[in-house]
């Protein structure tokens, strides 16, 4: 039995909730406790038989249960000042008050590269490494946690034997109560490492525990504390326990090589770890804060490639999405501090990926960007970015095979990221040289849903559907675009963008001057 409401699809028989075809990752418990709130929509479900029906009626505590309905609220949309869908019956409990159509049969996706529920697992060790909960009582310091969880999961990709989840995806977690099992099957891994960090002063303490999810074993358990001048050897100390616990016969060498500390100026890293924040939200404004972090991270550090090349990065971005104010001046900076990263980061993933790429669009040098980004691939095989951003540039360069292979494994990588736009735009890129210019115009919608005003999505929706004949739709965007960037002419394509190939060049300019850009 599957039960529709709004967009999202409740599957009994698969155990799977999705939202226009992607699946919501949701805990067990979360799963059971929404089912039985859908499939009892017609009447208000008291407290007692929810703790019959979900926890078999063992003892949980009230916080458990309001948890849980937080859960429910917050993977369909909901909150519990709104209270769309699931009402609280003030002393008699909780109902679905949502329209609900139930059906019968496979639901339809409309996601090309959702994950299933329970992915197989990898042929070598996996992991995923969740967001550690902030316990210092100042939501201000969940950037303090978040760094420390990143540091280890970069840790542990260095490590080639080893499958790691890409940070974004892990965050998708962050603040949830969650079932290490289930995140297992999500995610096709079969370890989770959990933990917690609390920040005093110029204290840390540093709690993890390592979960074989597919027996819901815990394998290890460990606490470290120490001053905030120490935070490198302490993440040091949890990134050799975890693997140790994973494969107890690593050489110690091995271990050494996954000791890489990005800067040894805590202040620099501290604006860092801020800047990435940032980053990750895509916005301009987002991304004008994230610019000023880094720049004052590679002030106090002067050779901290990783700040460098994410500060370069930023440009790359403002440039594609129409938001310089001085283009020339911009540029130069941006691949300025693109070929500091590269040259002060030869053996770091991060500065190599996001310097790289940012060279390529900011220099025009593609060749040499993919070179960049295939070494971070090799320093770190599970860096899901060095994976997109490397499929980006060879759809540029004509390789659409390859590149539609590269954003296939980053995907895999990183299943639930909330960066996906990326990938997605990336996709679109790769459909339409390949002369799919349905699949390309449908790519680049699925990025417009995630964030609607860049520029290169709108255009590849334009330009598409032109190509396809559905001009409706292809001057729609083409209007879209200029009241984006009123600047932007088909004869400026090749400045915007480094298409590689004269025939994709020659594509691209004919579907928006047939969508209604000026020439």
């Amino acid at each position: 039995m599957q039960f529709v409401f709004e967009d999202y699809v409740l599957d009994q028989q698969r155990r799977e909730l999705t939202l226009r075809g992607q699946v919501v990752a949701v805990g067990p418990q979360v799963f059971d406790l929404l089912l039985q709130l859908v499939s009892n929509g017609e009447r208000v479900m008291s407290k007692d038989e929810l703790l019959k029906a979900v926890w078999d009626e063992r003892i949980v505590s009230e916080s458990t249960i309001t948890s849980h309905i937080n859960a429910v609220r917050k993977a369909i949309g909901d909150t519990g000042e709104e209270q769309r869908l699931v009402r609280t019956v003030a002393r008699k409990g909780y109902r679905f008050v949502g329209q609900i159509k139930r059906e019968e049969g496979e639901p339809v996706s409309l996601e090309p590269t959702a994950p299933a529920v329970a992915l197989a697992l990898p042929d070598k060790p996996s992991i995923t490494v969740l967001p550690f909960h902030n316990l210092s009582g100042d939501a201000q310091q969940d950037y303090f946690a978040d760094g420390v969880v990143e540091d280890i999961i970069a840790a542990l990709s260095r490590l080639r034997w080893l499958f790691v989840i890409a940070r974004n995806t892990s965050f998708t977690y962050k603040g949830r109560a969650v079932d290490a099992h289930a995140v297992g099957q999500e995610l096709g891994v079969r370890y989770v490492l959990e933990g917690s960090v609390r920040k005093a002063g110029n204290k840390v303490r540093i709690t993890g525990q390592l979960i074989d999810a597919s027996t819901g074993t815990h394998l290890w358990a460990e606490r470290f504390e120490g001053l905030l001048d120490d935070i490198f050897e302490l993440q040091d100390q949890v990134t050799e326990n975890v693997v140790g616990a994973i494969a107890p016969q690593l050489e110690r060498a091995e271990i050494e090589r996954a000791k890489r500390k990005p800067t040894d100026s805590l202040d620099a890293y501290d604006y860092y770890l801020q800047g990435v924040a940032k980053l990750h939200n895509g916005t301009r404004e987002a991304i004008d804060q994230a610019l000023l972090l880094f720049y004052k991270a590679v002030e106090l550090d002067p050779e901290y490639a990783s700040a460098y090349g994410m500060a370069a990065w930023c440009h790359f971005w403002r440039k594609l999405n129409g938001w310089m104010d001085n283009r020339a001046v911009e540029i130069a900076e941006g691949a300025r501090l693109a070929r500091l990263a590269v040259t002060l980061g030869r053996d770091d993933a991060v500065a190599l990926t996001r310097g790289g790429h940012a060279l390529a669009h900011l220099a025009g040098d593609v060749d040499g960007g993919i070179a960049l980004l295939d070494r971070a691939r090799l320093l770190n095989p599970n860096l899901a970015p060095a994976w997109y951003l490397g499929g980006i540039l060879r759809a540029f360069r004509g390789e659409t095979d390859a590149a539609i292979a590269d954003l296939t494994h980053a995907v895999r990588l990183s299943p639930l990221d909330p960066e996906m736009f990326r990938m997605q735009i990336g996709m679109a890129l790769a459909q339409f040289f390949a002369g799919h210019f349905d699949a390309a115009g449908s790519w680049a919608e699925k990025a417009l849903g995630n964030l609607p005003n860049l520029l290169a999505p709108v255009a590849l929706v334009a330009a598409s559907y032109a190509l396809s004949g559905r001009m409706d739709k292809a001057q729609q965007a083409a209007g879209r675009l200029q009241q984006l960037d009123p600047t932007l002419r088909v004869s400026t394509l090749r400045e915007w963008l480094p298409i590689q190939r004269p025939e994709d060049l020659a594509r691209f300019a004919e579907g928006l001057r047939l969508a209604g850009l000026p020439e």
